[in-house]
């Protein structure tokens, strides 16, 4: 018996097959291509729709006996089809500038704390009701001819099962959706002119959708008895495969966006989190919630230094046979030790996120003299986005959060240096776990849950999720980092009317 996640991203989908042990046994990927522009950030649904299709085959190939596969994707896009389900227009990204009057309108006409009361999020232009309302204002023969709304994880469930469902996390997305009664809020729709009933119907995360299609099996290669599970958002199938399903666990999700995702054991104080932009989602575990704090550049950042600037470092690195991230970091404690590096780097470089949502913020690295090297900017980009973690687990403190140690996803979590920063920074224990794709994990574990091979959420994770090494703060550095985090703590507000 084997069971799969598939993870749909802006960009590509992969699908991640794992035996009745937990263990994983293949993955297949394909990519599509978004198109960005000054005036829209679109992708081809039926594009991406011919990914999802080709990488379930290529699995189903190999391993027939798929019993069940797990959809989880990400947030706010959605796609308006006919009653065939045929897209009616390119999907709206979330970067998509569209979207903002309306955003606007909705937010006078409701007032934004009682948008933030109902939906668990302060008015923004990201998500998709300001969207649906841009299309019908300028698109009405579009809007005319929708008989569905989509987002991504339910249309690609739809056309694998015929079951129009949605899960509760997904849904939050929307700026729509209900998160006390879990239903769709009939003020929000009403407001936005549109009408509800065009949507899938919410259903808890991890919900079976029953079986593929006999035109889905066809096209994937799927047996006729293969179970579809509408999974989650991607950060809370994150949440789940990172084995936090309480309130003294968060989760560090250090890959290419730097997401810090606490649980909270009943609804957080919504006024605290709106003025952070903090969301406020419904979790897999009924009667909690989730949240999201994050920085748009975690390894980005990381990435864009090593590319930039250490194409040298990376030769010598190569030389050695070892990874050009591990030579910058030897070189930097070779040189200094563990001292902080003394440079001030603002992780802005795509905007700052949470809790400031300014997209025309911009990166700065501050402090630099003649003697500072590549591998000096490379630990400060680090620092920074440690830094910026601070800054949001501080702007939750008051939201009722209570976790006492994290548990860290991705790549970044592999950099032995960068997990102890963070613990020292934080002054929390953070442990690495060993996947690097925690979305996928949870999604396949959802999908054991749903398929009975799993009892529960922790039979699932003893299976599932694997803890590699626990990082524990110590005082001497804290309070060394103490003293650089109080002058970052002013970069923003210095840098931003310079930009």
């Amino acid at each position: 018996m084997k069971i799969a996640g598939l993870d749909i991203g802006t960009t590509g989908c992969k699908l991640t097959v794992f035996d009745e042990h937990g263990a994983q046994l293949g993955k297949a990927y394909r990519d599509y291509p978004v198109k960005r522009a000054v005036g829209g950030h679109e992708m081809d649904i039926s594009t991406m729709m011919g990914s999802v299709y080709a990488v379930i085959r290529e699995m189903a190939e190999q391993y027939p006996d798929i019993a069940g596969i797990g959809v989880t994707s990400f947030g706010e896009t959605f796609i308006m089809t006919d009653a065939a389900g045929n897209p009616l227009h390119p999907a709206m990204l979330y970067t998509d500038p569209r979207g903002a009057e309306e955003c606007a309108e909705l937010a006078e006409k409701l007032g934004a704390d009682r948008i933030a009361e109902i939906t668990g999020l302060a008015p923004h232009e990201m998500y998709s009701i300001s969207k649906m309302m841009w299309l019908k204002k300028h698109e009405p023969e579009v809007f005319r001819k929708a008989a569905r709304v989509h987002l991504i994880e339910d249309y690609v469930v739809w056309h694998l099962t015929g079951r129009a469902q949605i899960d509760y996390s997904l849904a939050t997305r929307t700026m729509a959706f209900d998160i006390h009664t879990l239903t769709w809020s009939a003020e929000v729709f009403a407001a936005a002119g549109i009408d509800p009933s065009l949507m899938s119907e919410p259903v808890p995360t991890g919900t079976s959708a029953g079986t593929v299609t006999e035109d889905a099996a066809a096209r994937t290669g799927l047996q006729k008895d293969c179970i579809i599970v509408s999974v989650s958002h991607d950060q809370v199938a994150a949440a789940v495969g990172a084995g936090a399903f309480d309130g003294a666990v968060a989760v560090d999700g250090a890959g290419t966006v730097e997401c810090l995702t606490p649980v909270y054991d009943s609804i957080p104080d919504i006024p605290v989190m709106s003025k952070g932009y903090f969301s406020v989602v419904p979790y897999v575990v009924p009667g909690k919630y989730v949240a999201y704090a994050f920085s748009y550049t975690g390894g980005a950042l990381i990435q864009w230094c090593v590319e930039t600037l250490a194409k040298k470092e990376a030769e010598l690195a190569a030389a050695e046979g070892i990874p050009v991230n591990t030579y910058l970091e030897n070189a930097y404690l070779s040189a200094h030790g563990e001292e902080p590096s003394g440079l001030l780097v603002l992780p802005h470089f795509a905007g700052a996120a949470t809790p400031y949502m300014d997209t025309g913020s911009r990166g700065a690295i501050l402090g630099m003299t003649t003697a500072t090297t590549v591998a000096d900017i490379y630990r400060a980009c680090m620092e920074g986005v440690v830094y910026e973690m601070r800054l949001n687990y501080e702007a939750l403190a008051g939201s009722g959060i209570h976790f006492q140690k994290l548990h860290a996803t991705g790549g970044g979590a592999r950099s032995k240096v960068w997990m102890q920063m963070k613990a020292d920074v934080l002054n929390l224990p953070i442990t690495a776990l060993a996947t690097v794709d925690a979305g996928t994990v949870g999604s396949a574990m959802l999908t054991g849950i749903a398929t009975g091979l799993f009892r529960d959420l922790e039979d699932a994770a003893s299976h599932m999720v694997q803890e590699t090494e626990t990082y524990y703060p110590r005082s001497e550095m804290h309070e060394k980092y103490r003293k650089v985090y109080a002058r970052y703590r002013g970069v923003y507000e210095a840098v931003r009317p310079l930009v």
